[in-house]
C-alpha cells in the first residue's frame, strides 16, 4: 500500500487547477467559472455559512460510517466464521446487495420521517452491505491451518473471533470503509438535495445551483470534495499503517 506524500498531494491538486482552468477556458461559460475566481469564494464562505453546511455533512456522514462498521462488522465476523449460517443467509445477503437502496429513500422518509436521523439511517443502510461482504469473505477465507493452530491452545468461538477473525480482517474492514465513502458522499448529496436546511448538497443545489450563483455552487462541489478526501486521505493512513504490519 502506497502512501502518497504532502508533496504529491500538492503535485495532484496542481494538475487539477491546471485541467480547471484549462476547461473553464475551453467551454468559456458563466457555467464553468475559472478556479481562479472559485476559491476566493471557496476561502470566504467556508468560513461562513459554507462551513456550517460543511459540518453538518461532516457528522452525518461520519456517524453514518460508524454505526455502518459498527453493526456490518460483527455480523461479517460470525458469517465467515459459521460456514452453515453463512450458507443459510448467503441468498438473503446476495438479493439485498444487488438492491439500489437509494430507491429506498421516500421509504425511509414515510418510515422515520424527514429528519437528521433518517439521512444517516439510509447512508448507514447502503454501505452496510458492502462492508459486510467484504469482511465476512475475507474472514472466511483465512487459511485452516491458522485458525486450527489457536484451536489446538484451547480457544473457542468468541476467543478466535477476538484474536483471529477480527485482527485478520482489520485491513478488509479499512479498504471497505475506503471504497464506501465515495458511496456515502453521493447518497448524502442526494439527501440533502431537499426537505432540510442544512448539508453541502442542500448548498450547492438550493442556495446556489437554483439561484444561478455558479460560483458559489463550485464552492460547494469544492467542500464536498474536500470532505470526501480528507475520510479518504485518514483511512488510507489507517490502512497504511496495518499493512505495513501484516
Amino acid at each position: 500500500m502506497k502512501r502518497y506524500t504532502i508533496k504529491e498531494i500538492s503535485i495532484g491538486f496542481v494538475m487539477f487547477l491546471i485541467l480547471w482552468i484549462a476547461l473553464a477556458l475551453g467551454v468559456n461559460k458563466p457555467i464553468l467559472p475559472s478556479p481562479l475566481s472559485v476559491l476566493p469564494v471557496f476561502g470566504k464562505l467556508i468560513i461562513g455559512e459554507l462551513g456550517i453546511h460543511f459540518l453538518v455533512s461532516t457528522i452525518r456522514v461520519i456517524t453514518a460510517i460508524l454505526a455502518a462498521v459498527i453493526a456490518a462488522v460483527p455480523i461479517g465476523l460470525i458469517l465467515g466464521q459459521m460456514k452453515a449460517l453463512n450458507r443459510f443467509f448467503s441468498p438473503l445477503i446476495s438479493v439485498l446487495y444487488a438492491i439500489p437502496k437509494i430507491v429506498l429513500l421516500p421509504v425511509v422518509y414515510v418510515l422515520f420521517g424527514i429528519s437528521n436521523f433518517s439521512k444517516i439511517f439510509l447512508i448507514s443502510l447502503i454501505i452496510f452491505f458492502q462492508i459486510l461482504v467484504v469482511v465476512r469473505d475475507e474472514s472466511a477465507g483465512l487459511p485452516e491451518a491458522l485458525i486450527n493452530s489457536v484451536k489446538s491452545l484451547g480457544a473457542g468461538r468468541l476467543a478466535l473471533l477476538r484474536f483471529v477473525y477480527f485482527p485478520a480482517s482489520i485491513p478488509a474492514i479499512l479498504t471497505a470503509v475506503r471504497v464506501s465513502i465515495g458511496t456515502s458522499l453521493a447518497v448524502l448529496f442526494i439527501a440533502e438535495q431537499s426537505l432540510t436546511e442544512y448539508g453541502l448538497g442542500y448548498f450547492i443545489i438550493v442556495r446556489a445551483y437554483q439561484a444561478l450563483r455558479y460560483k458559489e455552487m463550485y464552492a460547494g462541489i469544492l467542500a464536498i470534495s474536500l470532505l470526501g478526501f480528507l475520510l479518504y486521505y485518514l483511512i488510507d493512513i489507517l490502512e497504511w499503517k496495518v499493512s505495513r504490519h501484516r
